[in-house]
Parts: C-alpha cells; structure tokens; sequence
C-alpha cells in the first residue's frame, strides 16, 4: 500500500492509541482491571482514570465518567452493545479458576478453540464483554480452509 504524505506526519508523531470506555461505574472498573489484570492507576481524577499495563508492550484503558467536566460532551455511557475487549493472558486456564474461585461470574466457560485459541468470557463492570484468550495450536487442518489472499 502507497503511504500517503499526511500519514507520515501522523505516525511520526503519534505517540498513543488506547480506548476510553464511558462508564458510570469508575471505582469499580478500576478495581475490575488493576485487581485481575495487574493494570496500574497512572492518572486518576474523580472523573477520569487512566489505567496500564506497562512493560515492554504496554497496553493502556482509559474510563471517563459520562457527567465528567471536560469538553466536548461524551457520549453516553457504555451499554453493553457493539464492543468487547480481548485479554491475552499466558495461562488463560489458571486466570478461569483464579476468576471462579474468587465468584466472578463467567458468561462463557473455558473451552479450547478450533481456530487455536484457549479462552473464556466474562462481563466487566459495564457490562463490556471481555474475552480472556491463550494462543494454542489450532487444530489439524483447520486454517486450510480458509485460503491467505497474498
């Protein structure tokens, strides 16, 4: 693909690209992701938190109140619909009976994928689907079907 010249001048001076989740259940969405996913609170205001992972792969999740103060208005806030957010874990079996043990709810139980993924599914404090995913080998012959495009 030709890169076009305003693109150089974005990239060259991007310098983050995260999803800001409106939510009316801050304290609990900050709970939810620094207790089971290890995330770090590295802004905090009583309208915004700013969570990461750090790393040498950091991956960062914001969550702005929807009556917060800043300008432009948001939209509103996060319904449940049109989203869900994938978790690569290392050991998606022991995050699943971790996440059972304590009494969280799982809407989908452990199962290993054709397509080679390990994973499971539960809802966040918003209702936003989460999908917990362990890359696995797929099974035998199942990528043949679907034919790369080059």
């Amino acid at each position: 693909m030709k890169e076009i010249p305003h693109q150089a001048v974005f990239t060259a001076h991007l310098q983050a690209i995260y999803p800001v989740v409106i939510t009316r259940q801050l304290p609990d969405c900050q709970r939810f992701y620094t207790s089971w996913f290890g995330m770090q609170t590295v802004f905090e205001s009583s309208w915004y938190i700013m969570l990461s992972t750090g790393g040498k792969q950091p991956f960062t999740l914001a969550f702005m109140h929807e009556q917060h103060p800043s300008s432009p208005p948001s939209p509103a806030a996060f319904s449940g619909q049109g989203s869900f957010l994938t978790l690569q874990v290392a050991d998606a079996r022991l995050v699943y009976e971790a996440m059972k043990k304590a009494g969280l709810t799982i809407t989908y139980p452990l199962k290993d994928e054709p397509w080679g993924q390990r994973r499971f599914g539960l809802l966040d404090p918003n209702d936003m689907w989460i999908d917990v995913v362990e890359q696995i080998e797929p099974a035998p012959g199942f990528w043949d079907r679907y034919p790369t495009e080059k």
